[in-house]
């Protein structure tokens, strides 16, 4: 489990990084240059308090979490028990996480032997023994457009 936590702790401080300024109505990005849209959905969220941080990363192996290494990101108040982002991307491969960031702190709130914060990954990739894999976190945005659903999970 303090296996877990420290590399859970390692991977959330790269997520939480600079905070770029809330998302308003509508998605981030433009649809313009063949961008299509990207909709996620926080689920499970067990609260309304703060907010939900949702990170999108290119399809790259080494930038997966890597700080600072998001392409898109959004801070949208939660609303409980699901909470929804969208963005306008290029169709291709990425992978999505996800924090409930309840203090609206911009920091994923963690100590050494808990995670105070929910969390999750696009996939609902397991992470059951540490942090999911690059290949488990992967999924495809089509020329169409399209949903993905992301269950946040806590660890009190």
């Amino acid at each position: 489990m303090t296996k877990k936590l420290i590399a859970s702790a390692a991977l959330f401080a790269a997520m939480a990084g600079a905070s770029p300024a809330l998302a308003d109505q509508g998605c981030t990005g433009t649809s313009s240059n063949g961008a299509v849209k990207l909709t996620v959905v926080a689920t499970d969220l067990k609260n309304s308090k703060g907010e939900v941080a949702f990170s999108i990363y290119p399809d790259s192996r080494s930038k997966f979490l890597a700080s600072h290494a998001y392409i898109a990101r959004a801070r949208i108040p939660t609303k409980s028990p699901a909470t929804t982002a969208c963005f306008w991307l290029p169709a291709g491969h990425y992978a999505a996480a996800l924090y409930h960031d309840e203090n609206a702190d911009h920091d994923f709130n963690r100590t050494l032997f808990s995670i105070k914060e929910g969390f999750g990954f696009s996939n609902d990739a397991p992470t059951t023994l540490g942090l999911p894999s690059f290949d488990k976190v992967r999924f495809a945005l089509p020329a169409a457009g399209g949903t993905i659903r992301v269950k946040i999970r806590y660890s009190r």
